[in-house]
């Protein structure tokens, strides 16, 4: 029976274990951690928050045609009870007319309850305020998506600049290994009496300059798949791995259509646009409601030598009719000041159309030059490997000097670095490209 239960343990382990590793070699493409973002990023989290405040917004607009009912009740205990004049004709028809006696009515308890109801029949404010609303949450909406174009922007910037330093680690392993190569030779020769113990010296201090920097961009890779990690919103503790191959594509391929920025500025144009029309026409227009109260009015006596309290029924239903005569001139200027932000929401939807276009031309004129610039990088590369890897055969046989050599490091390191510098190149304008020609979030 022990044995049966170590071996389902075993199992349970293997198991364990076998997961655990796939988790730990699964790598992660850029789709994945936007997807990933897109469900657990705290930014995009608070952006829907907003565009739900949005959406309530306008239900609240359209909530103002919904009929509104009111309780009402109060108690008044008069001190004092109010004085009215009668005429004197009133008590004595043979008085006089034009004389008046002073008189109290009333008595000192009166309640009051009672249940009002008013619905707008026609209220032309509440309609533009409906339009206007609606008009804001597509603003919402359209501010959303900007924050995930941008999220979208970091997480592929971060996931790029962490490609780039994975190829700086392997081209830094790589050199590594020429390194220490040369060492060995280095160090044959000198115990051969061939080189001197300066020329082992310069070779372990390029050995050691180089594990430095390959453990300065080992630390600097970390960084960035950290800093990928926040901004997909995932836990820094959970491991990370990302594709190594970089993906070139012609940037002529993308069809180009209105961005964001550019949408916004639309939206905005409509919204002052219906802010403007409510406040110069509509403000204008009459208003008309459906006015009804039905409740009590209780009077009260408590001396002697006959106390009371009695309640008699009271209620009503009419229509009100409001018409905005002068308030002013504060409409007016909220009406200027709608009609110059207008305008300048105009010249703004301009500048950024015309700044837009020129972007495009810059980006796509940069694409093409920087795919051509890795081309001639990465030849030259194999060629400096290959003039370094003949110079140290050259070297071990005793026809290159160490110079020679290190010349030969040199020159490779330099391809790899504009290489590197070409691929940063394509990237940034890659999705530079995307972001100005609004594929940056439909493009997989």
């Amino acid at each position: 029976m022990k044995l049966v239960n170590i071996h389902k343990q075993l199992r349970t382990l293997i198991f364990l274990l076998i997961g655990y590793q796939a988790a730990q070699a699964q790598v992660w493409t850029l789709q994945q951690c936007i997807d990933t973002a897109q469900v657990y990023n705290k930014n995009l989290l608070i952006s829907r928050n907003n565009m739900a405040i949005g959406e309530q917004k306008e239900k609240e607009a359209k909530a103002n045609l919904i009929p509104k009912m009111t309780a009402n009740a109060d108690y008044k205990y008069f001190t004092n009870l109010p004085y009215q004049f009668l005429p004197l004709s009133t008590f004595n028809p043979a008085a006089p007319e034009g004389q008046f006696i002073e008189a109290q009515f009333g008595v000192p308890h009166n309640i009051n309850a009672s249940v009002q109801l008013s619905m707008p029949l026609y209220n032309p404010q509440v309609y533009g305020v409906i339009q206007t609303t609606k008009i804001a949450s597509e603003l919402t909406k359209l501010q959303y998506q900007k924050t995930e174009e941008q999220i979208h922007f970091e997480i592929s910037n971060l996931y790029y600049n962490a490609q780039i330093l994975s190829h700086q680690f392997v081209f830094m392993d790589n050199n590594i290994v020429n390194a220490e190569r040369l060492l060995k030779n280095i160090q044959l020769l000198h115990e051969q009496l061939l080189a001197t113990g300066t020329d082992v010296s310069k070779v372990k201090l390029q050995v050691s300059q180089l594990t430095t920097q390959k453990e300065n961009i080992s630390s600097r890779l970390e960084q960035a798949l950290n800093a990928l990690k926040f901004a997909m919103g995932i836990s820094l503790n959970q491991y990370l791995q990302i594709e190594t191959n970089i993906q070139y594509q012609n940037a002529n391929e993308y069809q180009g259509s209105s961005t964001l920025d550019i949408k916004i500025v639309k939206t905005q144009n409509l919204l002052i646009a219906s802010e403007l029309t409510t406040l110069a026409k509509l403000s204008y227009f009459p208003s008309l409601n459906l006015i009804a109260s039905f409740g009590t009015t209780g009077f009260g006596y408590g001396q002697q030598p006959d106390g009371f309290l009695k309640f008699y029924p009271i209620g009503f239903a009419g229509v009100q009719l409001s018409y905005p005569l002068f308030n002013g001139t504060v409409t007016q200027r909220k009406i200027n000041q709608k009609e110059i932000e207008l305008h300048t929401n105009e010249l703004q939807f301009s500048l950024l159309t015309e700044q837009n276009n020129m972007q495009v031309i810059n980006a796509k004129l940069q694409s093409i030059l920087a795919i051509k610039e890795i081309e001639t990088t990465s030849e030259e590369i194999r060629l400096a490997q290959t003039i370094y890897d003949q110079t140290l055969l050259q070297q071990e046989q005793g026809t290159a000097n160490l110079t020679d050599v290190l010349l030969a490091d040199n020159a490779l390191r330099e391809a790899q670095q504009t290489y590197l510098s070409a691929v940063i190149d394509y990237l940034k304008t890659e999705l530079e490209l995307k972001k100005l020609t609004g594929n940056i979030s439909t493009t997989k």
